[in-house]
Formats: structure tokens, C-alpha cells, sequence
């Protein structure tokens, strides 16, 4: 079994949407629409539903590290027996009354958190720890409202002792970039992934020979191109403001996975340093 075939199917594919082919995304949205209808479907009904040929949809099914159609649906039928795919609304509570919308968005954000866990491997998520654990200086780069993310990012990595800094200015950012140099790291935040100057500085970052991280929502977007490494926070479907509903939830989680691990890897460092700061920071609340 590939990596790929190992990737929850139903996220995987939310999250490359945006990337694929006209004919790949008609496929995609027919089977994200109703997961369960294409457990008994056949390629015929799939190929008339859509509109594309039988080899197009085998092609999009081996393009998940699947072996065509049969195994698609196979590892489909595992997927929604572990974790049932609904959409946003309408759901029920254990004691079967209709969910508040206050229930729903809480729900929504503990699935999210789920699938994130899901798309990003252990070994991914140790060797981040340890590229960032190894940087010299690492810069982060993001704007927009995937900045706070960064800046949250940047506060953590700094209480324990961590040679990081993060730009609010896009130009800065940009100065910044140029300035990085081998063994520095350069951490590209973006929902979407296709953030022209968050790209960018990843672009020139890594040109100047930082190793170079990635997190984002969008699998297959412009910024996985220019990542050494690449993160994934959950693709969501519910839009708000723009932006996926738990975008931010999901980046912060893996900010805050990464940051305990380093924490705990040097632990009294990191317990000295805590000390320090949480002693100079109370001189600072009102009696």
C-alpha cells in the first residue's frame, strides 16, 4: 500500500480541488456530493454521472495511489465505516434532537482537528520538529488572516528559546527572505497556498538555500512546490469570510503539536526559559 492510498480519500480530495483538471474536479465533486451513492454505483453510472470517460475516472482513482475504480471503492467503504462523512448542518445530537448551530460549529471544528491528525504522518511532523529544531534563525512567512497564525507561532517558538521572527509588513517579509542563507529555515503559511507574497518568500527563500516548510490547506497548491516539507490543516468545504471555517483551529493545532515536542525534547531549556519569562511577565499584571 503507497502513502498516498494511506491518506483519508474524502479530505484528500477536498484539499486538491482547487488543483485539478476540469475533468478530475467534476469527478471529485460528483463523489464528495454522495459518498455513499458511488459504493453502489458502477464505473458506468460514475462515467454517465459525470460525463467523463471510463479512463479519466480510472486515471483520477490511480492518481490516489489507488488501483482504479474497484480498489477506490473499497477504500472508500473502509473510510466511511470509521468516520462517516456528512456535510455542515442538519446533524443530530446523542439524544437525537437536532443539533444547535453552536453544536455544529464545535463538532465541525473537533472533525476537523481529526482529519488534520490524519493527512499528516508522524515522520513528517518529527522531521519538521527537527528542521526547525536545527534552524539557525527561522523566518515565518504569512499575511492576510493566516498572519496571526505566524505571529502566534513566532510568541511560542520565543519563549522557549527559539531563533524565530516573523514580519508584518509583506516588503519586510520579502527583505527578509533574501537575507535567509544555508541552515536557516523559511515557514510559508497560507490557507490557500496560492498567497502570491507568501509563495514568494518561500520561492526566494529556498533560492538563497533555507531549507523551506509549508503550511497549508490546499494539498496540491503553489506553495508545496517551493517546501522542502509540507504541512496540512484540513480543506473545509464551509466558507466564512472567505477563508474555511477551521482553517485557523487546524494550523494552530499543528503550531502547538510542533512546540510541545520541541519543548519536551529540551525540556530544561525550555523550563528555564518559561521561568524566566513568566517571572518578568507578572511584574507586568495590575495587583
Amino acid at each position: 500500500m503507497t502513502e498516498e492510498s494511506k491518506r483519508p480519500i474524502l479530505v484528500y480530495m477536498r484539499g486538491v480541488l482547487p488543483s485539478l483538471t476540469p475533468t478530475e474536479r467534476l469527478i471529485a465533486e460528483y463523489i464528495l456530493k454522495d459518498p455513499e451513492r458511488i459504493l453502489s454505483s458502477s464505473i458506468a453510472e460514475l462515467r454517465d454521472g459525470t460525463g467523463s470517460s471510463v479512463g479519466s475516472i480510472v486515471a483520477f482513482c490511480r492518481s490516489l495511489g489507488l488501483q482504479g475504480f474497484a480498489g477506490f471503492k473499497i477504500a472508500l467503504a473502509r473510510e466511511m465505516t470509521q468516520s462517516a462523512f456528512s456535510g455542515f448542518g442538519g446533524k443530530t445530537n446523542g439524544s437525537g434532537h437536532r443539533s444547535s448551530v453552536f453544536e455544529e460549529v464545535f463538532q465541525f471544528q473537533v472533525e476537523s482537528l481529526t482529519e488534520t491528525l490524519q493527512i499528516n504522518s508522524e515522520e513528517t511532523l518529527r522531521q519538521v520538529a527537527a528542521t526547525l529544531d536545527r534552524g539557525r534563525h527561522i523566518e515565518i512567512f504569512s499575511i492576510g488572516i493566516s498572519y496571526p497564525i505566524a505571529y502566534l507561532a513566532s510568541c511560542k517558538f520565543r519563549l522557549i528559546g527559539m531563533p524565530v521572527s516573523t514580519q508584518f509588513d509583506s516588503h519586510m517579509q520579502l527583505v527578509a527572505a533574501t537575507q535567509l542563507q544555508k541552515g536557516d529555515v523559511a515557514f510559508g503559511i497560507s490557507c490557500s497556498g496560492s498567497t502570491r507574497e507568501t509563495v514568494h518568500c518561500l520561492e526566494v527563500a529556498r533560492s538563497r538555500g533555507a531549507k523551506t516548510i509549508c503550511l497549508t490547506n490546499s494539498m496540491k497548491s503553489p506553495i508545496t512546490a517551493y517546501a522542502d516539507l509540507k504541512l496540512f490543516a484540513t480543506p473545509s468545504e464551509v466558507k466564512y469570510f472567505q477563508a474555511p471555517l477551521a482553517s485557523r483551529i487546524t494550523q494552530l493545532a499543528i503550531v502547538d503539536a510542533l512546540f510541545v515536542f520541541l519543548a519536551r525534547k529540551h525540556k530544561e531549556r525550555s523550563n528555564m526559559k518559561l521561568y524566566k519569562a513568566g517571572e518578568e511577565l507578572l511584574k507586568q499584571r495590575l495587583n
